[in-house]
């Protein structure tokens, strides 16, 4: 098994950012991720240099080296270490990114939107209360 090479940042509160950290978990079958639910207690952005808003906004990841990764950058990486890169390809072509973060962002934004519209429970009113 290798060491973990990248360590992802997720909002545990909303299902469908959670289901996707479960499902990318299955698909890491060399142990070179891990996961951080940031809706736990004692969670504290600021060791890792930034805000919790920042991070809820955005997929974060930090890698071996301390480096964060946010958002396509953080995807793309992930996708990488999992065998997955050939998913996540046009993420990676300088002159597309900016189409992708903003596409990306506005995803971001509505996630908990999209976990109603998916069919995700929301439990706890999380997703009626979250309509960012």
């Amino acid at each position: 098994m290798s060491p973990t090479e990248l360590t992802l940042f997720f909002d545990g509160r909303c299902p469908l950012c959670a289901a996707e950290m479960r499902r990318i978990g299955q698909l890491d079958k060399h142990g070179r991720l891990a996961f951080r639910d940031m809706s736990e207690p004692g969670f504290d952005a600021a060791i890792y240099g930034t805000t919790w808003e920042a991070m809820d906004a955005e997929l974060h990841g930090v890698d071996r080296s301390g480096q964060m990764l946010v958002g396509i950058d953080c995807i793309a990486v992930v996708y990488s270490l999992i065998g997955r890169s050939w998913l996540v390809w046009p993420l990676k072509v300088e002159a597309t990114k900016p189409f992708w973060r903003s596409i990306y962002r506005w995803f971001a934004r509505n996630r908990y939107r999209a976990s109603r519209v998916l069919g995700y429970r929301c439990e706890n009113g999380v997703c009626a209360a979250r309509r960012t």
